[in-house]
C-alpha cells in the first residue's frame, strides 16, 4: 500500500510541475537533493562507524557491564515477570546501556534478541506478555545520556556546535520515558481492572 502511496505523489508531482511548465526546475531539485543525500549520509555513516567503534571500546572496557549493574535494578523492580539470570535479562541491560549511550544502531539488534527471549517466557504466544509491553514502551522511549545518532547527523549538516543538544536531549527523553512507562502501568492496570489480564 505504501508502495502505491509514493507512485501517486510522484506521479501526480511530475503532472503538476509538467502542466505548470516547471520540469526543469523539478529536476534540478531531484538531483541537488540527491546529491545533499549522498553527502549526509556519508558523514553520518563516518560518524556512526565512530560511534560504534566507541561502544565497541565501552564494551570491552567493561563500561556497558558497569552501566548494566547500575541498571539493573531498576530492571529487576520495572520487570518482574523476568528472572534476573534469564538471557532475557541480560539482552534488555545490553539494549538500555546501547540506548542510554545514544547508539541506536546498536540497541536495535539487543532489543529484538531481548523480545525472542520475552517471547519464550510468555505463556499467551498470540499476545504480547506484560513483560513485553513494558519493555517496548522502555525502548522506544528510552532516556539518552548521549545522542550520538542525532549528534552524527547534525555534524554531517555541518552544525557548528553538534553536542549543544546533549542537555535537551536529556530532559526530552527522561520525560518521554516517564510518560511511556506511566502510560504503560495506567494501561496494565485498566486490563487488570477489565479482567482481561
Amino acid at each position: 500500500m505504501i508502495n502505491v502511496i509514493w507512485l501517486l505523489l510522484i506521479v501526480g508531482g511530475t503532472v503538476v510541475a509538467a502542466l505548470q511548465d516547471e520540469l526543469p526546475a523539478v529536476t534540478d531539485a531531484v538531483m541537488n537533493e540527491a546529491q545533499m543525500g549522498l553527502e549526509t549520509v556519508l558523514g553520518f555513516t563516518g560518524m556512526m562507524i565512530l560511534w560504534l567503534g566507541m561502544m565497541n571500546i565501552a564494551q570491552e572496557s567493561g563500561l556497558i557491564d558497569r552501566i548494566s549493574s547500575l541498571v539493573k535494578p531498576f530492571m529487576r523492580r520495572l520487570l518482574p515477570e523476568v528472572p534476573p539470570d534469564h538471557p532475557a535479562m541480560g539482552a534488555i541491560l545490553l539494549n538500555v546501556s546501547a540506548n542510554l549511550l545514544g547508539v541506536g544502531a546498536a540497541a536495535t539488534p539487543l532489543g529484538l534478541k531481548a523480545m525472542q527471549h520475552l517471547q519464550q517466557l510468555n505463556d499467551n504466544r498470540k499476545t504480547a506478555s506484560n513483560a513485553m509491553c513494558t519493555f517496548l514502551a522502555l525502548n522506544t522511549s528510552g532516556i539518552t545520556l548521549v545522542p550520538a545518532t542525532v549528534i552524527a547527523l547534525r555534524t554531517s549538516a555541518g552544525s557548528v556546535n553538534p553536542t549543544e543538544i546533549v542537555g535537551t536531549a536529556v530532559i526530552a527523553t527522561t520525560c518521554s520515558s516517564i510518560s511511556a512507562l506511566t502510560a504503560d502501568r495506567i494501561f496494565r492496570w485498566c486490563s487488570t481492572e477489565d479482567g482481561r489480564d
